[in-house]
């Protein structure tokens, strides 16, 4: 599984995305990095309109938003079940 968000520092919700992001993989005991996206005009270029946006195997999640814990574990258990 491959999961990227679109990253500033200067952005809260980008902030509370990764915790939330992290916090997912945690409770449903899955070990996956988070690639963190830098740059706004690859985040453009593959869809994204506004932060905080993220993407799981190349296919754009969330954007714009914070999800809650477990909206974000459906979200992470929905790609995983699609992969297998």
């Amino acid at each position: 599984m491959k999961i990227e968000m679109f990253y500033s520092m200067s952005c809260g919700k980008c902030r509370m995305l990764e915790t939330v992001v992290h916090t997912a993989l945690e409770d449903l005991k899955m070990d996956v990095e988070v690639e963190k996206l830098l740059n706004p005009d690859q985040a453009m270029q593959r869809g994204a309109m506004s932060q905080p946006a993220m993407w799981i195997n190349d296919k754009l999640i969330v954007q714009g938003r914070v999800p809650l814990v477990s909206e974000m574990k459906e979200m992470i258990m929905k790609a995983r079940d699609e992969q297998a």
